[in-house]
């Protein structure tokens, strides 16, 4: 090929990109790089821009309320993470199996995650109410007394733990069924003529050969919910207390509630980095552990 045609080819390529591209600068990096100056800055949406320096870095790190969110956060993703991971895996080798309507089973796990987190917000703030909700009637019809859930500091991140988990258990076991469909039959025949039981198949041959399925679950579960902040903010507002105040949701009171734009950018940065440091420490993990069972 000619370069002349070299060039056209290029130039076509570059006037089909052109609008995604500008959609992903206007909207995305100019964003990204506004909150990156910002979080230097002092501005209230109305006034000047002030240039403060590290001072929004160094009152995020030990400001109470940062600590408290992010210790929030964490809460969350202990009590998220294995739930999802675990209870999505034990329903992924459910559906695989040959049972009658596993695929009506598959579209109802699966009809949460199409649901939007305010339909399933409201709807779980609803069944936890420790008055009226359906879940203390049911611990009730068993003689167990319901605790006050979210208008209960000790119990209302467990509330939002619990919605979450519903929400995105579908979209998990998903990802488990196709890694699953994709371990080859004859390894699971081969072990069962060698007398293996059904828990040793699992443990020798299932779970290893899941074991990228695993880390990509993992991975982008433990991204979003350092993200968490949807069902927080419709369930709780980060309440009662402060005792579900996350990461996310104080960005959003600082930024548009107290105005605090530069405030807010910082946490939010402080934020990025924590999520890009556990993400690098996790892959260099997985990495190891690759190395090791080779």
């Amino acid at each position: 090929m000619s370069p002349a045609a070299d060039r056209s080819k290029y130039l076509a390529l570059a006037v089909l990109l052109l609008p995604s591209l500008a959609g992903m600068v206007v909207f995305l990096m100019a964003p990204v790089l506004s909150s990156l100056v910002l979080s230097f800055s002092q501005w209230d949406l109305i006034g000047e821009i002030s240039w403060v320096g590290i001072d929004n870095y160094v009152t995020a790190l030990a400001d109470p309320a940062v600590l408290g969110a992010l210790r929030n956060t964490l809460t969350f993703i202990l009590g998220y993470l294995p739930s999802v991971v675990i209870i999505a895996l034990g329903l992924a080798l459910l559906l695989n199996r040959r049972i009658r309507g596993r695929v009506v089973f598959r579209a109802i796990y699966f009809v949460p995650v199409v649901t939007s987190w305010v339909a399933v917000s409201l709807i779980w703030k609803w069944l936890l109410n420790p008055q009226y909700g359906l879940v203390n009637f049911a611990l009730g019809a068993v003689g167990i007394k319901g605790p006050g859930w979210l208008f209960d500091p000790a119990w209302a991140m467990t509330g939002v733990i619990l919605t979450s988990v519903w929400k995105d258990i579908g979209f998990v076991t998903v990802i488990y069924l196709a890694g699953l469909q994709d371990i080859p039959e004859p390894l699971y025949e081969a072990a069962a003529l060698d007398g293996a039981t059904p828990w040793q198949r699992f443990w020798s041959i299932t779970f290893p050969m899941l074991a990228p399925t695993t880390f990509f679950v993992t991975t982008i579960s433990l991204i979003s919910s350092f993200q968490v902040f949807d069902q927080v903010w419709i369930m709780t507002q980060g309440g009662p207390a402060g005792a579900t105040s996350v990461m996310v949701e104080l960005i959003y009171k600082n930024a548009f509630s107290y105005y605090k734009m530069g405030y807010a950018s910082a946490i939010s940065w402080v934020l990025f980095a924590l999520i890009f440091a556990v993400t690098i420490a996790q892959n260099l993990l997985q990495k190891k552990l690759d190395r090791s069972d080779g």
